[in-house]
């Protein structure tokens, strides 16, 4: 059975994707004293993504070392790390299952629960697939980007850093985009 969604995706493979952390990204950026953005990433992770034929069957399993942040700044990534915010001690991976794919307006949404700091709490990924594809080496790729929001309070970091003329240190949406290459599994 083939979907309408599927029918916009040129080269569409059924299959199993082990994510190339090595091609792929996991990051973040969240206002930062009211003006400006600050940027991070997460540079350890692992998962596998199942296309299905009929592509409402599909989904997206990952798991997300939270100790491997980086924010391009020691001393804000060791505070980042701490109890004050995503307490990697206690809390060391975070984790996405997805729940449904749908087509959404000729767009592609994937709906999942995502855990944070042992917090579990639903979110929905706006999806843009890249394309299926022979890679260098004789296998075949599969590139997606999926962008979201939360607010971090939902998930324990409510750490309240107010700014005496108003506003605060970090707000609470975070922007969340995921720039993922797949490598088909053979075996």
């Amino acid at each position: 059975m083939t979907t309408a969604a599927q029918t916009q995706i040129p080269g569409y493979i059924a299959g199993t994707w082990d994510i190339d952390p090595v091609h792929s990204e996991v990051s973040f950026s969240v206002r930062h004293m009211m003006v400006s953005k600050v940027r991070g990433k997460f540079t350890a992770f692992s998962g596998a993504i199942t296309t299905a034929d009929d592509i409402t069957a599909s989904g997206v399993q990952v798991e997300i070392d939270a100790t491997s942040i980086d924010t391009s700044n020691a001393q804000r990534d060791g505070h980042v790390r701490s109890a004050d915010f995503f307490d990697v001690e206690n809390h060391p991976t975070w984790a996405f299952s997805s729940t449904s794919v749908r087509a959404d307006g000729g767009e592609l949404v994937v709906d999942g629960d995502l855990t944070i700091k042992g917090i579990t709490r639903p979110v929905t990924l706006d999806v843009e697939v890249g394309g299926f594809g022979p890679d260098a080496y004789g296998g075949t790729r599969a590139g997606f980007t999926a962008t979201t929001s939360i607010n971090r309070s939902d998930y324990g970091v409510d750490i309240a850093m107010p700014l005496d003329g108003g506003g605060v240190v970090v707000s609470e949406k975070v922007q969340i985009t995921l720039e993922i290459q797949g490598v088909l599994r053979t075996a």
